[in-house]
């Protein structure tokens, strides 16, 4: 289960959007569009502060999925992929069951979430939008620019990851690599062990990488 949200900057509390940008703004956005071009000009537009996507509570990314909202200590309020581009998923595995994972999550305490929790009988829960930054990966970067998926289990016990997990996980990462143009393989799908500085071991030596990685590619191509 991802533990790193002190490692995000993320002060308790409210929600604060860091705002890397703010240099941008005024006179300085003339300026910067010599240098970083259309793209980035219009990037550094959504980081301003007070600029923000309009969104609903209890809105959710994926069809199908349930929603629980994380603590807002364990998240960071953003209006990806127009503020940090989204090209990565990171796979986890919670180290407990389902009930206590949410729970967790919703603890202002615990510093960490992800945008979603899998279950072993494939039902899917979404507790973080994909705007937002989560604070799962324990990489401020790679925080930014993914989206988490955590598995319900333990990285032991090769029997908790189900056909019904590995299915229904793989439709749900098709969905995301689909809205953000992010490639089906193993440089852009991770383990949070893969991430850099991490010092978690999931999903582990039981996750069967090369089954996930068919099946994520299987479900982009049935969705045409």
């Amino acid at each position: 289960m991802a533990s790193e949200g002190a490692k995000d900057g993320k002060a308790a509390g409210r929600p604060r959007r860091t705002r890397r940008a703010v240099l941008f703004g005024g006179l300085g956005v003339v300026a910067a569009a010599a240098v970083v071009g259309r793209d980035e000009l219009g990037r550094a537009w959504w980081l301003m502060p007070g600029v923000s996507k309009p969104r609903k509570d209890g809105e959710i990314d994926h069809a199908g999925a349930g929603w629980t909202a994380a603590s807002p200590a364990n998240w960071r309020l953003a209006d990806r992929p127009d503020d940090y581009r989204v090209d990565r998923i990171v796979v986890h595995v919670t180290q407990g069951g389902f009930a206590s994972s949410v729970d967790a999550f919703k603890n202002p305490w615990h510093k960490a979430s992800a945008h979603y929790i899998v279950r072993q009988d494939g039902h899917v829960e979404q507790m973080v939008r994909e705007l937002d930054v989560a604070f799962h990966a324990g990489n401020r970067s790679m925080n930014e620019r993914s989206v988490g998926i955590e598995h319900v289990g333990f990285v032991d016990r090769p029997q908790d990851f189900t056909d019904a997990m590995y299915a229904a996980s793989a439709v749900l990462a098709a969905g995301v690599c689909r809205r953000y143009g992010i490639p089906a393989d193993r440089t852009h799908i991770v383990g949070h062990s893969e991430v850099p500085g991490a010092d978690h071991t999931d999903p582990g030596r039981h996750w069967d990488w090369d089954r996930y990685v068919r099946l994520v590619g299987e479900a982009l191509r049935a969705a045409g």
